[in-house]
Formats: structure tokens, C-alpha cells, sequence
């Protein structure tokens, strides 16, 4: 954070709607649209197309659009961002962040009032391209707000129709400004974002206190920080791979299902300059998986660090000093004050002090009279993500693509997966990485703390941080000659591992490890990997060798629980021969009725796969401990089929599975219970399984999910997993895609559009895409709203 104040911007508001209810024409009426005009063209499932002749106009539609579908999500993060939320909500009450969701309001709002008392996000704004924005975006961004805010005008907020904020006073209108606070945040989660908790609290310790070093909180911090742990898949199915020798694309993010970190689905569109279509984020005015008529991409999670943890030395008597090359430098503090309602509804101020170091904020964990931790965050300066997704918006091909991450190098925590019409599969780690070296890695290192997962480095030296790359857009950053990357003609793909293993036939070797170090797949990717060799080699039972788009859509909702392939036959052996185990507890637990609900089971994770629960229950508890109980290890020499079968007379592999059947009871699950039975939104039964089973769909709900709304972060409505779908192939002749939007266009649980894809999805169904002009106007469900400002 920077601690510099400047005047708050204010944006305008705008004027008169007219609603047209005959349907779009053709293509020539979009060469013919009012340069002040703008139209939202609702398809099927309520996905809006929206048409513009320049970028404000596109953002305007945009914004109200989103609006119509998402005013209460958008209000209420906010009030987040301004740092709001403890004056309307109190201080101790959970923020409804998704991602981070133990943060308290106090926490949160405490983080973001620093944000804005320092004038971060209008220092950033103040740079020229590609630092700060460009002209395009920065009216697309101001057109959002202003449509965002006209929508709020014309309905009134008294009149929303989501009964989760309707008349309530924290909606309010918003400002780019706004936006580019969120912008920042989403960049910073795999940073600062996801240590808002650590830094809120941060004090130093009190004089004589003995130099005790606690990190517990900080763990689960950091492991929410990495953005690995949300998960996601992707592929780019090169000419030689599909049956037509086109490229085609899988993407499969996984995601929360409540909060802020929903996608929109939306086409925009400003004819002969942009046209794209796909998923965003909500709140960004722009499509970050998704298509051209040239180009297709999707993104995954980065196995790479972007942070740097460091250990600073304080100067002895003084907690808020430290040494660097043996001279002594302060700390910078700043004063934070926080409105709060009690619970009487009156308001107090509390103030808070945050600490900074040289490398960035200082954490609350860890801090003694003789060290304390700080960080440093890649994206720290990050809101050029924008301009590089606008500018992969217009690509047509790999290569443009490529260029235009060149340019901004705006990733923040995400690989990108990419084909065209050219049939290439293309594959790069081009997010914002910290410049250290695997030299500096290995001296820099301090004795490591506990359950801290990201290297602890010595800030006591110089020689410890970050370099930089004549390439790289910004100093600390690896550019992106020294960034993995992976051209092909058949194919590339990624679940969250490392690059090493993008395709097993050329693995990727050389890169820095700071980019991800251990080549060993989880189960998951191992699945993956495994279902596009068995359909290039035609063995997997769906037809002739090659992907065609009915192959590729069957794969994704394959289900098949990886972990099951290469376990159950030993555990069904184990209990068969055990009919009673003792559990963890101790207590003696037959296991007849639970093996034979197992043997039954047919090893995915279908609605109706029925004994799945309680493997996921058992094989979820047994992977949390060390793996000593596979029969065979990990190989590197077999990194798709090691590791593999369970060792069913290991103690640890009884009890956890005894413990299983022993919670299932407790909680009165059926011992064949079956995902449907047990995760749903919204009563609409749901399928798909666990990260740590290596199933390829994932999907985490309880029985009550999404009965709060979309907007809910109640732990009992939270639902994550499989979110934004796409299958899309690259077809000299037009692109031809099916997507699926899992949690459906709205969060707002009154909504025609709030369960309608959801629908699909319990049926394994997709959606037709329509992205051509004359696909917009066949649609049945056709609905247009002209905007004029």
C-alpha cells in the first residue's frame, strides 16, 4: 500500500430508457445503431449479447445488464471495498467475501480503508499504458458504473427485485473507482488480498513479552492466498488431436458458487472492432474465458508463488525498526480509523495502526521483539489485467494472443490454455511472478515455520530480494522469455499442476522454480491427462480416435472418481475380510452394511452414483495424513499411474474408514448416499465429486446450498466447483461452442434466471451458443432493451 491521500472521484449519472420489443434484426441494423445508443439482446437462459458502437456505450449495457441480474452482489461488495461494512453490519460479524471468508467486518473494512486513505488505486490510474489503463478501457470501465448506476435510478432501490437488498440504505451508487478497487483485489489474491486479516492486525509486541513465534493463523491465511486451492481445468486440443483436425477447448474453472468470485456470462460486441464472448468475474467489464471468431482461450490456477514472505530483524529495543545491510530503517505506520454500529445502532470510530516495510505490509503472526514477517505481492501495482483481457478480447489467433500478454503481462494468478482456427494448443505461465532465482531460493531461506507452505526469506539483506528481467513490464518480475510455455499440435493441459507435465511427450524443464517446483501429479490431473490419451487412442469406449465437441462434452461430465480407479478394489478387499475396524475413537464399528454399499458403488460421481459420499468421507480423511499407505509410491519415471493402490491392513487406512462409517451414522447419511442426495442448490440436485478424490468435475455443496441466494456466504448455502463451462471448437467456418453456467446468470434467488442452467447441469446438459448476429436474432426467447444516454 501506498499512504497518500487524494480527493474522492465521483461519477455521473445518466437518463431515459426504451424498451423495444421486436428482435434484432440482422447485421446490417448493427451497422446502423445510434452512436449514442446501445442494446441488450437476452438469449436463452437470459445470457445478454450486448451491442455498442464505441466503449462507453459497451460498458453502459454492460453495467446495466449486470445490474438487472446482480444488483445486490454488486452493492454489497462495495461496501467492501469502501471499506463499509462494520457501519451498517457491526465489527464482528463475516464478511460475505467468498474467497476469504474469514475476515471479520472490522478486518475487512480496516484493509480497505487503508487501501483508500493511501491512494493506491488512483496512483495506478494516474500512469500511462501499459502500467496504468488505456483510453478504451478506462470508458469501458467509466460506461459500467454509469450503467450500473442508471439501472439503480430507473428501478428505484426500494423497488429491486431482490428481496436481499431491496430498500436497503448501503446500496448505493458506484464509481469506476469502485471497480478498479475490485480490479486490484481480485489481481492481489494470491497476496495481500488474502492476507487482509494479517495485516488489519498487525500490532507490535508489548515490551518484555518473551519472543514467541506464533504462525497458526498465518497458515491458513497463506493457504487461502494460494489460489491453487480453488482449482480449475483446462484444454487446448491441438489439429492433430481432434477428428477434424481442428482446435478445440475445454475450460473448466472451479469457483465459489456465492459472492463475488461468480462469472456473468455475456457477449460484447462493437462491430469491426471487438466481438467476443464468454465468462467475467462481476464487476470486470471485460471477458476473461472465452472466444473470438479466431481465437479461443481459458485460464487455470498457477502452481507459482506471488508473494514473498520475508523475515525482517528488528533493531534490539525497537519493534518497529529493522535492519537491511546492517543499517536500521522504520517502519511506516498509518492510522486507520473504522466506523462501527453497535449493537444499540449507534456508531463509534475505531482506529487501528498498519505497519509497512520496505517490502510491503507487515503481518500479525510472527511478530516479536526480535523479528517480524512481512510481505511482498507481484501484483502489488497490478491493474493492467484489464488492458491485457480487453486486448486477448480482439485477438483472432494464438499469436495475437500472445502479443498481447507480452505487452501487458497482466495475469495475475492464472495459466492460460489457448487454440484458433490454425489448430495450435498453446500453454504459458505468464502470470505476475516474483524475479528470484533458484539460487537465491536456496541461501535466502530462514529455518521454515510451521505450516508455512511459501519459503520464508531472509530480509535482512539486499541480496535476498527480487531481481528483474529486461522484458519484464515492471522491476521484480520475470519476463516473459524466462516464463514456461508450451506450443503444440496436439494438445495441452493443465489442472492446477506445474508446468512440467503440460504434455507428458514434452515435458517442460529449465524454467525458474519460483514458477512451481515438483512435477508430481495430483490425482486430478492424472485423470485428465489419462481421458485425453484414451481418446486420441480411440480406447475409452466414445467412438474413433479424436476429439469431436460430443466427445469433449461427455468427458467433462465423465465423473469418474480417479481414486476409486486405483483404490477401491483394495479397500472392498479390506473390509470384506474386516467386518468390524475400530475407529480413531477407539470404538469397534461393523463396517458389513458400509462395504457392501461400496461394492455397489459405481466409482463416480454421478446425482445418482449411490455409495460415493461415503467414500469421499473415508479417502478424504485418509489424504490428509501422510501418504505411507499407497501400496505403490510415486514414481517419477510413471507420473500418470503412480501412486496406486491402498494398503488395507495399514492401521491408518481401518480407521479412517471405520471413522467414516461411524460419522455417516452420527449424522444420519445413508451409507449409500449418493452426491444428489446430499448437494444441491437450491433443491436441485447436483453432481460431481472432491479435488482429493481426482475427480475431474469437482463440485462441494451441502443439502441447504443456495438456499440463502447467490449473494449468501452462510457456511450451510455455500457451494464451489465447476462454474463457467465451455466446449468450443475452433471451425474454419465460425466457431461452435456449448457452454453451461452452473449457478445460472443471477444471484438473486427471485429470479427466473437463478436455477435455470442448474437445471441443466443436474441433467448434464449444455447450452447452444449464440454468437453470430443472425444466432442472436433466431433465438425463440429473444428479448431487446435499447439504452439511450
Amino acid at each position: 500500500m501506498r499512504w497518500k491521500t487524494r480527493p474522492v472521484i465521483v461519477s455521473a449519472l445518466c437518463t431515459a430508457l426504451v424498451a423495444v420489443a421486436a428482435p434484432w434484426a440482422s447485421a446490417v441494423g448493427d451497422q446502423h445503431q445510434g452512436a449514442s445508443g446501445v442494446q441488450i439482446r437476452r438469449t436463452e437462459y437470459g445470457v445478454p449479447h450486448i451491442l455498442a458502437q464505441n466503449y462507453s456505450d459497451l460498458g453502459y449495457g454492460y453495467g446495466y445488464a449486470f445490474a438487472q441480474d446482480n444488483a445486490c452482489e454488486m452493492a454489497d461488495r462495495v461496501l467492501t471495498l469502501r471499506g463499509e461494512r462494520s457501519r451498517y453490519f457491526g465489527a464482528t460479524a463475516r464478511t460475505n467475501d467468498s474467497l476469504n471468508g474469514t475476515d471479520t467486518n472490522l478486518d475487512s473494512d480496516t484493509y480497505f480503508q487503508a487501501l483508500l486513505r493511501a491512494g493506491t488505486v488512483r496512483e495506478l490510474l494516474s500512469r500511462p499504458a501499459p502500467l496504468g489503463p488505456t483510453p478504451e478501457m478506462r470508458r469501458l470501465m467509466e460506461g459500467y458504473a454509469a450503467g450500473f448506476d442508471r439501472y439503480l435510478k430507473d428501478v428505484g432501490v426500494a423497488h429491486l427485485p431482490d428481496p436481499t437488498c431491496q430498500g436497503q440504505p448501503w446500496v448505493q451508487p458506484i464509481t469506476a473507482e469502485d471497480l478498479w478497487t475490485n480490479i486490484l483485489d481480485i489481481d492481489q489474491l494470491g497476496g495481500a488480498a488474502g492476507l487482509r486479516q494479517e495485516i488489519a492486525n498487525a500490532t507490535p509486541p508489548a515490551p518484555n513479552t518473551s519472543p514467541t513465534t506464533t504462525t497458526t493463523a498465518l497458515a491458513g491465511s497463506l493457504s487461502a492466498a494460494k489460489p491453487t486451492g480453488r482449482g480449475s481445468n483446462g484444454w487446448a486440443l491441438g489439429a492433430d488431436a481432434t477428428a477434424d483436425g481442428t482446435g478445440m477447448l475445454l475450460a473448466n474453472p472451479h469457483l465459489p458458487w456465492n459472492g463475488d468470485a461468480r462469472f456473468y456470462q455475456v457477449q460484447l460486441t462493437i462491430p469491426g472492432v471487438l466481438d467476443v464472448t464468454g465468462g467475467a468475474l462481476y464487476g470486470t467489464p471485460v471477458v476473461q474465458i472465452g472466444h473470438t471468431a479466431g481465437v479461443a482461450w481459458t485460464h487455470t490456477s498457477t502452481d507459482s508463488d506471488h508473494l514473498s514472505l520475508y523475515q525482517l530483524q528488528l533493531v534490539p529495543g525497537d519493534p518497529t525498526s529493522y535492519l537491511v545491510d546492517g543499517r536500521p530503517e522504520r517502519m511506516q505506520q498509518r492510522q486507520v480509523p473504522v466506523t462501527v454500529r453497535g449493537a444499540d445502532g449507534r456508531q463509534t470510530t475505531v482506529v487501528r495502526t498498519l505497519y509497512t516495510s520496505r517490502y510491503g505490509p507487515v503481518l500479525a503472526d510472527g511478530w516479536t521483539a526480535t523479528s517480524a514477517l512481512t510481505m511482498r505481492d507481484a501484483n502489488a501495482d497490478n491493474i493492467r489485467s484489464m488492458d491485457q483481457w480487453l486486448a486477448m478480447d480482439r485477438a483472432q489467433s494464438v499469436d495475437q494472443l500472445r502479443a498481447a500478454q507480452r505487452r501487458y503481462q497482466g495475469s495475475p494468478w492464472t495459466y492460460t490454455i489457448a487454440t484458433d482456427t490454425t489448430g495450435a494448443a498453446y500453454f504459458t505461465d505468464n502470470s505476475a511472478t516474483p524475479h528470484l532465482t533458484d539460487a537465491q531460493l536456496a541461501s535466502c531461506r530462514v529455518a521454515p515455520l510451521p505450516g508455512i507452505g511459501v519459503p520464508l526469506l531472509n530480509g535482512a539483506t539486499t541480496a535476498c530480494d527480487w531481481g528483474s528481467d529486461p522484458d519484464a513490464v515492471e522491476p521484480g518480475l520475470y519476463g516473459p522469455a524466462a516464463q514456461p510455455a508450451l506450443l503444440r499440435r496436439d494438445y495441452v493441459a493443465n489442472s492446477n499442476n506445474t508446468p512440467a507435465l503440460t504434455n507428458p511427450a514434452a515435458p517442460l524443464t529449465g524454467y525458474p522454480q519460483v514458477f512451481g517446483a515438483s512435477p508430481q501429479l495430483a490425482l486430478r490431473p492424472q485423470n485428465g491427462l489419462g481421458m485425453i490419451a484414451a481418446r486420441i487412442a480411440g480406447t475409452d469406449g466414445l467412438g474413433p480416435a479424436g476429439f469431436t465437441l460430443p466427445t469433449l462434452r461427455e468427458l467433462m461430465f465423465d465423473d469418474t472418481d480417479r481414486s476409486a480407479q486405483v483404490g477401491l478394489a483394495d479397500v472392498l478387499a479390506m473390509c470384506r475380510a474386516h467386518p468390524t475396524l475400530t475407529a480413531g475413537d477407539g470404538a469397534v464399528v461393523d463396517v458389513r452394511a458400509a462395504c457392501t454399499a461400496l461394492g455397489n458403488w459405481d466409482g463416480h460421481g454421478t446425482v445418482n452414483s449411490h455409495g460415493e459420499v461415503l467414500w469421499a468421507s473415508f479417502f478424504g480423511d485418509l489424504a490428509k495424513g501422510p501418504a505411507t499407505w499407497w501400496r505403490v509410491p510415486y514414481d517419477p519415471k510413471q507420473p500418470l499411474t503412480t501412486p496406486r493402490g491402498i494398503d488395507g491392513e495399514a492401521p491408518v487406512v481401518q480407521h479412517a474408514f471405520a471413522d467414516a462409517v461411524q460419522d455417516a451414522v452420527k449424522k444420519g447419511v445413508a451409507l449409500d448416499a449418493a452426491p444428489g442426495d446430499v448437494k444441491r442448490w437450491d433443491n436441485v440436485p447436483l453432481h460431481g465429486c472432491g479435488d482429493w478424490e481426482g475427480c475431474f468435475n469437482v463440485l462441494y455443496a451441502y443439502p441447504t446450498s443456495g438456499q440463502g441466494g447467490g449473494t449468501s456466504a452462510s457456511r450451510t448455502s455455500w457451494a464451489m466447483g465447476s462454474s463457467f463451462m465451455m466446449t468450443v471448437e475452433m471451425s474454419p467456418t465460425g466457431p461452435k461452442a456449448s457452454t453451461l453456467l452452473t449457478y445460472s446468470e443471477s444471484a438473486n434467488p427471485a429470479s427466473p434466471h437463478y436455477t435455470d442452467q442448474t437445471t441443466l447441469y443436474s441433467h448434464s446438459q449444455w447450452v447452444t451458443e449464440r454468437f453470430t448476429a443472425a444466432d442472436i436474432a433466431a433465438s425463440p426467447a429473444l428479448q431487446v432493451t435499447t439504452l439511450r444516454r
